[in-house]
């Protein structure tokens, strides 16, 4: 079932770049909604929940972070990641499916990055599709291979550990993993994908 979709609308300005704090005009801008009062009153709703932190920066200020050290905050922005990736339009969700099927392990994250999560792809662009599994990584990508190369569109398939992910994130050089924390969208596991980034946060990741 979708989140209302005006409540989203305020929540899903803190999906794209978790890592750093907003100002309330740039949450009226990712928003596109114009009234203060709406904004300010789901903006305390996500305060009151412990989704979200306000902090005061000089005398008029306020910038707004998502919380992400807590297990129902990684919960919460994990399901409403996941929640924007299942109800776009015209997307191969099929394709995600038959994929999931032949995972061999039930915990896992399945992310779509590239062209497709930054919605600049066409009729002949592949699917670029993660997986994040704490799993022998080698059978996981054997399990996938055949149903990556056959499907429609065709998809490009990595697979990672969390270690391995993270390890990315921390990685001074400009790789793959930060590719995919900049352009997401996070069909399973949602709450592991915010626990990883948490850390990598932590640690000094800023995007």
């Amino acid at each position: 079932m979708a989140v209302i979709k005006e409540q989203y609308e305020i929540d899903k300005a803190f999906l794209k770049e978790p890592w750093k704090a907003l100002t309330y005009s740039e949450v009226q801008k990712i928003s596109k909604k114009k009234s203060k009062s709406y904004i300010y009153k789901e903006l305390r709703r996500l305060i009151d929940n412990k989704m979200i932190t306000a902090e005061r920066i000089g005398k008029k200020t306020i910038i707004y972070s998502p919380i992400l050290n807590k297990a129902s905050a990684q919960q919460y922005w994990g399901f409403l990641n996941e929640n924007n990736s299942w109800i776009l339009d015209k997307f191969p969700f099929q394709v995600i499916e038959n994929l999931r099927k032949e995972i061999p392990t039930p915990l896992f994250t399945l992310i779509v990055t590239g062209s497709y999560a930054k919605k600049t792809h066409t009729k002949s662009s592949d699917l670029d599709v993660v997986v994040i599994a704490d799993y022998n990584t080698q059978e996981v990508y054997a399990k996938l291979k055949y149903e990556a190369e056959t499907s429609l569109p065709k998809v490009h398939l990595y697979v990672f550990t969390s270690k391995e992910f993270l390890d990315m994130l921390l990685s001074k050089k400009e790789n793959y993993g930060k590719e995919i924390a900049r352009n997401n969208l996070v069909f399973f596991g949602g709450a592991s994908y915010y626990s990883i980034l948490q850390e990598a946060i932590e640690n000094g990741f800023r995007g």
